[in-house]
C-alpha cells in the first residue's frame, strides 16, 4: 500500500513539473512591484515607441523589418516586462480580465474591432493614448478619443 501511495505522489509531483507556469501567475505590470510602478511602465513603453517608431506594419510580421499588432505587443511585454504572451490578437482579447474603459491604467490591453472579422490591439499609455501597430504608419501612438478608434472600442484587459 504504501508502494502505491509513494507512486502516486511521485506521478503528482512530475506531472506539476510539467505544467507550464500560467503567465497570469506574474502581477500585472502596473502591480508587479518597485519595478514597474505606473512611471515607470509608461516610460517603458515610450522607451519602445522610440526604439520601434515608424517601423513598418507587416501582417505576421515579427520583427523591425514589419510587425503587426499582436506582434508587437507581444514583443513589447517580453522585452519590456518579461511577460510571455500569445501570438495573435484573438489569443490575447482571451488573456486576463476585462476592465472599463474609465479605468483603463499604463499597461493594459486596448482591443478595436476594425471590420466585422478584424481585431486590432495596442497598448494603454496614459491620457488617452496608446501604443500599437497601425497598418497605415506602423509602429505609433494614437487616441482613442479620436473619431476612428471611438467607434471600433471593443474592450480593454488587465493581465
Amino acid at each position: 500500500m504504501s508502494t502505491i501511495v509513494t507512486l502516486v505522489a511521485i506521478i503528482m509531483v512530475l506531472n506539476g513539473c510539467g505544467t507550464l507556469p500560467n503567465r497570469l501567475d506574474h502581477a500585472p505590470p502596473q502591480q508587479a512591484g518597485k519595478n514597474n510602478h505606473p512611471d515607470k511602465i509608461k516610460t517603458q513603453l515610450y522607451a519602445q515607441y522610440n526604439a520601434w517608431k515608424g517601423v513598418r506594419y507587416q501582417l505576421g510580421g515579427f520583427s523591425k523589418k514589419g510587425v503587426d499588432c499582436s506582434g508587437f505587443v507581444s514583443i513589447t511585454f517580453k522585452e519590456k516586462f518579461a511577460i510571455p504572451l500569445p501570438r495573435t490578437t484573438q489569443q490575447l482579447a482571451k488573456q486576463g480580465f476585462e476592465i472599463p474603459r474609465s479605468q483603463l491604467k499604463a499597461g493594459d490591453l486596448i482591443f478595436f474591432k476594425t471590420s466585422p472579422n478584424v481585431r486590432h490591439v495596442g497598448i494603454y499609455i496614459e491620457n488617452g493614448k496608446f501604443l500599437h501597430a497601425s497598418t497605415s504608419q506602423g509602429v505609433m501612438i494614437s487616441t482613442i478619443h479620436n473619431t476612428y478608434w471611438q467607434k471600433r472600442y471593443w474592450k480593454a484587459t488587465r493581465l
